[in-house]
């Protein structure tokens, strides 16, 4: 079987090449659909073969939806963090110290962007990934191996003349585009946007389930080595040997010969930051001699060799205009500052977002005050002062709304949640017309040829109220809107027929239940088979279910205890809409381990977690999230969670191996 392995590797050597091209050089070589059909090439190769399995192949980029804690691991190079400096003055001052303790002897300066995301510290051997570590406490962090491995940036397997041993650290962080794609998403599954892109950025690395991660697009820079065989005495030509063997190093970056160049430097991307595809909020200078650096030594809490100069975020000065307030989707209430337009990098700036009335009153903020604005590091500019000495006499405290400015429902604030809602889900306009736009959109239902300007108009027009109506419209009614041809008509109406074979599963995503997103719709459409047994769920019952927790399972509750949406549901069932698994679903389950529950825990070599529970539950069993006197049994893994081992033994449920598992559904 010499020749599969040899094809196996050239697989993976020539996927390893194409990833580098798209994803580090930007210059890509081949089609998506021809990476993706090499790509699946070497998985079926791999799955075939599984004594060729290899932990760095490009097939595991993927990741894997085994849930695990985080092993701590010591850095073997303290991960300190840099000394900051805020103006000229201080980098005038460091620059004179390294020249004082150097005796005035020659050295030069990198200076590199600050990059907003968070730090990451990657150690190779022979050529291979084997560990990524976050910065932690400096002194040890969280093995994010696996999630790292999903960022088609960072090299799993290197080329060229690299070190034995070695680590490199960089910074993990989140583009402009990808930020707004991922809150785009979380916002159709009513999930709270992240603030900025560095906070989706280190959430995104402490997922505990990789092939999440895998969705999120991830972006690194990698910009400091270290180790005892490195090519160069000097840091900018060890990055530059670094790009060689396989990593995204900074593309913009200088050697300073003297502090003028350094100001050059920090003045120009002042200013030209704004046209970055991603955020930076400074500019890091080293010493470029590693001799000079060993020499230099450290403080206790940061090199000595280093520094960062942060910028300061661009502010604007402006008037408040009004407090209007915007109902979305789910009827959250959000607040918005209606300002008169200021120029704020590189921006035209009318409105910022207020979030929430907790906002509103820790900026005590009042009828036309003179107040300032940034952008920083968030893509919404945010209200961050207020000018008290600029207030009018008389001026009334802007108060949040009572009522909602739709449909004058009076608001309510759920407990433990900081923003207002409008509980009239059924009429209140922009919850209506927002839950039929998540219902026909790509990922739901995926209607093509309604837009939401088609959707205002046939609301307007008064032909559309809910979803089930969609399915009443004509071709006759269409056509009498502004801009609609017979064509396109025509077109609405066949893809509405279609959409009628969307599986259950995303219909009920479709549906658009606050905190039910595509993967949850999947879940509980494979565990409940049918929405009359998910209508009827009770809270113990949704919370069995794997991954739901009891916030979902109240938003699923309360969506089904409301009478309206339960005549919607018997509407849809008419119109023909897959309200349950269809028979093909159906003939994938057996009935081999009906009534009983499951608890799946460990590492398994056959499946990953995800595949053994879809197994549970197509051959009619129940899989629970955590052991209890219900579970009949805990399917053990590698590094099994010794707190489940424990309860299981406790509470005498039956501990099985994979093996035996298999047995039971004769695998």
């Amino acid at each position: 079987m010499p020749h599969i392995g040899k094809e196996i590797q050239e697989l993976r050597a020539l996927l390893n090449h194409h990833n580098h091209q798209y994803y580090v050089l930007n210059e890509p070589q081949i089609s998506d659909y021809e990476f993706d059909q090499l790509m699946q090439q070497l998985i079926e190769l791999e799955q075939q073969h599984p004594e060729f399995a290899d932990p760095n192949s490009p097939s595991q980029r993927v990741g894997s939806d085994i849930n695990k804690e985080f092993e701590q691991v010591k850095h073997r190079y303290p991960m300190l963090s840099l000394g900051n400096t805020y103006n000229e003055g201080e980098i005038a001052d460091f620059y004179n110290r390294i020249s004082k303790q150097l005796i005035d002897e020659p050295f030069e300066i990198v200076c590199e962007l600050k990059y907003d995301g968070t730090a990451i510290g990657l150690s190779y051997e022979n050529g291979q990934l084997i560990r990524a570590v976050t910065r932690g406490d400096g002194v040890q962090g969280d093995d994010v191996t696996a999630n790292v491995k999903t960022i088609r940036s960072i090299p799993l397997i290197l080329n060229g003349d690299y070190p034995s041993s070695f680590e490199i650290r960089g910074e993990i962080f989140l583009p402009h585009k990808g930020f707004e794609t991922l809150n785009q998403a979380r916002n159709e599954a009513g999930e709270a946007p992240f603030a900025n892109p560095r906070n989706a950025a280190a959430g995104s690395l402490k997922m505990q389930n990789s092939s999440l991660v895998a969705k999120r697009p991830l972006d690194c820079f990698l910009y400091y080595m270290l180790g005892d065989q490195l090519p160069s005495n000097l840091h900018a030509e060890n990055l530059k040997k670094a790009s060689q063997w396989g990593f995204k190093i900074p593309p913009h970056m200088k050697v300073c010969k003297t502090i003028d160049e350094v100001f050059e430097f920090i003045n120009y991307w002042d200013t030209e930051r704004k046209n970055l595809p991603y955020d930076i909020d400074g500019i890091v200078l080293k010493v470029n001699s590693l001799e000079q650096q060993r020499r230099l030594g450290f403080t206790a809490k940061s090199p000595r060799w280093a520094i960062s100069y942060k910028f300061k975020a661009e502010q604007g000065y402006t008037q408040l205009k009004a407090v209007t307030f915007q109902v979305g989707r789910t009827g959250a209430v959000t607040p918005v500052a209606n300002l008169n337009p200021v120029f704020l990098a590189g921006t035209t700036v009318q409105r910022a977002s207020l979030h929430n009335a907790d906002i509103i009153n820790t900026l005590d903020l009042h009828e036309n005050d003179m107040v300032y604005v940034e952008k920083g590091g968030e893509i919404i500019p945010k209200i961050v002062g207020v000018d008290e000495t600029a207030r009018q006499p008389g001026a009334l405290k802007v108060q949040f709304i009572a009522d909602c400015p739709e449909c004058s429902t009076p608001l309510i604030r759920i407990d433990g949640e900081a923003a207002h809602y409008c509980p009239n889900a059924a009429t209140c306009p922009p919850q209506v017309k927002g839950r039929i736009e998540h219902f026909i959109s790509r990922k739901a239902m995926n209607i093509d040829g309604i837009g939401n300007e088609t959707i205002d108009l046939l609301y307007r027009h008064e032909y559309i109220k809910n979803i089930a109506d969609l399915y009443a419209l004509t071709p006759q009614q269409l056509t009498g809107l502004q801009r609609m041809g017979d064509k396109s008509a025509n077109n609405i109406v066949a893809g509405l027929e279609a959409s009628k074979q969307v599986n259950f599963a995303r219909v009920l995503f479709a549906l658009g239940i606050r905190y039910v997103g595509e993967t949850v719709a999947k879940k509980l459409a494979s565990a409940f088979k049918t929405i009359e047994n998910l209508m009827n769920a009770d809270m113990e019952q949704l919370t069995e279910v794997d991954e739901i927790g009891e916030r979902i399972a109240q938003s699923v509750m309360a969506y089904f205890a409301n009478e309206e949406n339960r005549e919607l549901i018997k509407q849809l069932k008419h119109i023909g809409l897959q309200l349950e698994l269809s028979d093909e679903e159906q003939a994938q389950h057996s009935t081999a381990l009906e009534g009983l529950s499951f608890v799946v825990s460990g590492s398994f070599s056959s499946f990953s977690r995800d595949e053994l529970k879809a197994l549970i539950e197509k051959n009619g069993g129940k899989n629970l999230s955590g052991v209890s006197s219900k579970t009949n049994y805990l399917v053990a893994g590698d590094k099994i969670g010794p707190s489940k081992l424990a309860k299981a033994e406790k509470l005498n449920v039956s501990i099985i191996s994979e093996d035996e598992f298999k047995q039971m559904i004769n695998l």
